[in-house]
């Protein structure tokens, strides 16, 4: 009876009229006698203990919604009791978010819980490729790896949902790598999106997205082979002047990229690898990105270093010898070979 003349007295009453309301309507509950406060106190008591539990509101709720919601979910007992409460209180309306409840949290508890959406932290690592991404927020416990696959090879889904051109078969490259905010229940679809609004701010904004395609998938070689910045600009160097000499890129990562898997690859094993991904069997770029780069190895595939070098072979301290010709590579190759002895390190740790 209670519930249903507060829930008419609410919604003929104003919003700037609220919290004044709400305090008049408290008062006649308890001045008509205690049998009114006391269904007032059991209204607004605890539900029995339960399972914690997570509510996402994607695009923010009114808090009455929020409330007969949680009443639905056996967080509180009485929406309308709880929303009257919560106007004593200036308890605001929650925001796009996940959050976190307890059947058995006071109403106190559950007014700060709708003011503290769940922060989940989890960093996405460059150079890292669609699977191996979709791996980490799996266990990260963020989404199916599966969903992540899926929806990442379904770049017409988020077209209309940034400012610039995606490629039409893969989102491979441009799901950017950063720490983001990962809470429960953002799901698959919700972390893609996150990934390309940060490639359009970060990336796009300045570099313009003419020529992107190419860019990026330099860009993504570049962050597998170099850590350096002023490195990445003379590997992407390397890489356009073999292209333009019509050379192959023989680059160990896009063979790896063919091969779904991260290793050292065995002598010879290199050209038993058929795939369109393989630049020591294809000429020119890989058909498409191999990995997520950086905003530094991006900008160093548009920028890149000016020079006549054509090799270059890892040496320690993540750094690289460069070579103008087959014979000085050669000897750098020899040179890399002593400094990782000299450290006792062995072929696995040098990639040589």
């Amino acid at each position: 009876m209670i519930q249903s003349r507060l829930a008419g007295f609410w919604n003929g009453i104003g919003v700037g009229c609220v919290a004044k309301a709400a305090w008049i309507t408290l008062g006649a509950l308890l001045l008509t006698g205690g049998g009114a406060a006391m269904v007032y106190q059991n209204r607004t008591a605890p539900m029995p203990e339960g399972q914690e539990l997570y509510v996402r509101w994607e695009k923010g709720e009114s808090l009455r919604q929020a409330l007969t919601q949680l009443e639905q979910k056996g967080v509180v007992k009485d929406a309308e009791v709880a929303f009257l409460a919560s106007r004593l209180k200036n308890v605001p309306s929650p925001k796009r978010g996940t959050y976190q409840f307890r059947p058995g949290m006071t109403l106190d508890q559950v007014f700060r819980s709708l003011g503290q959406p769940v922060r989940r932290m989890v960093t996405l690592r460059e150079g890292r490729w669609i699977a191996q991404i979709a791996q980490d927020l799996e266990k990260a416990g963020v989404c199916k790896a599966s969903d992540y696959i899926r929806l990442a090879n379904e770049p017409s889904r988020f077209s209309n949902m940034v400012s610039f051109p995606l490629p039409s078969t893969s989102l491979e490259g441009y799901l950017y790598p950063d720490t983001y905010d990962l809470p429960p229940m953002l799901g698959a679809e919700g972390v893609i999106l996150l990934q390309l609004r940060t490639f359009q701010e970060k990336v796009v904004s300045k570099t313009g997205v003419e020529d992107l395609h190419n860019r990026v998938i330099v860009a993504s070689m570049v962050e597998r082979e170099a850590s350096d910045r002023e490195e990445r600009k003379k590997v992407a160097g390397v890489i356009q002047n073999r292209i333009e000499r019509r050379m192959p890129l023989q680059i160990d990562a896009t063979v790896l990229y063919a091969l779904q898997e991260w290793r050292v690859l065995g002598q010879g094993v290199v050209r038993t690898v058929k795939s369109p991904y393989n630049t020591y069997l294809k000429r020119g770029l890989p058909p498409g990105p191999i990995g997520s780069p950086t905003l530094t190895s991006i900008e160093a595939a548009f920028n890149p270093a000016e020079h006549d070098y054509l090799f270059y072979v890892a040496r320690p301290g993540k750094l690289h010898y460069f070579a103008k010709t087959y014979p000085e590579h050669n000897q750098n190759i020899n040179r890399a070979r002593a400094e990782f002895r000299a450290l006792g390190l062995g072929r696995e740790d040098s990639g040589l």
